[in-house]
């Protein structure tokens, strides 16, 4: 005689639980291996315009998935689930180039946050230096990007950073003791010393710092 085997409503409730249970776990390992970063409107443009150098080296070197999500203006990068790594150091380098994108560095000084270990960039206010306001700010601003921009890439050539003036905020990409030396320079010309002599103690210091290395 055969007989038919019924589950039993606990045992339903268990499964169900069960499948409930992996289901969310699947969206909490979707949410940890994928990083959002919000573009700003006037950045939306210039990302159109250098989409495949950014999303070249993210998808064949760092092994990554990306897209722009139009609905919430946002760069998604997800860590595929076929690929096992032992930490999501490759997705948080991805962003970070990604981000220094968006705060307006040229895509090829951000690529060095992929190739390069000990890069980072730093981001703080005139503010923070000196509170400014109306023209002395519009003349502070001036004064750090200098003719042409001569101030600015002097900075940037003795200190071997990259330097982005966004009005009042400044954002620096370089390793810590260059990004230092480039806030110092920075700084001294908010508080108001001559450019000529600011340069000068730059490359006396700049000079200690690559004989000690």
């Amino acid at each position: 005689m055969d007989v038919e085997m019924k589950e039993t409503p606990k045992t339903e409730n268990r499964k169900r639980k069960s499948t409930e249970h992996n289901s969310e776990n699947v969206k909490i390992q979707r949410v940890m291996n994928t990083r959002k970063i919000a573009v700003p409107i006037h950045r939306i443009a210039p990302l159109k315009e250098s989409w495949m150098k950014i999303f070249s080296p993210i998808v064949e070197q760092m092994k990554l998935q990306i897209r722009y999500n139009i609905k919430t203006r946002q760069v998604e990068i997800r860590q595929p689930q076929k690929e096992l790594t032992d930490s999501d150091a490759s997705l948080q380098k991805a962003a970070d180039f990604v981000k220094a994108f968006i705060l307006g560095f040229e895509v090829e000084d951000a690529l060095a946050l992929l190739r390069l270990e000990d890069l980072f960039v730093e981001s703080f206010e005139i503010k923070d230096v000196k509170t400014l306001r109306g023209d002395h700010l519009s003349r502070c601003i001036g004064r750090l990007a200098g003719k042409g921009g001569r101030t600015k890439f002097t900075i940037e050539n003795v200190t071997k950073t990259r330097i982005v003036l966004a009005d009042s905020k400044i954002h620096v990409l370089g390793c810590y003791k260059s990004i230092q030396l480039a806030k110092r320079a920075i700084s001294n010309l908010i508080l108001g010393s001559p450019a000529s002599k600011v340069y000068g103690n730059l490359r006396n210091v700049a000079a200690k710092v690559s004989d000690s290395l």
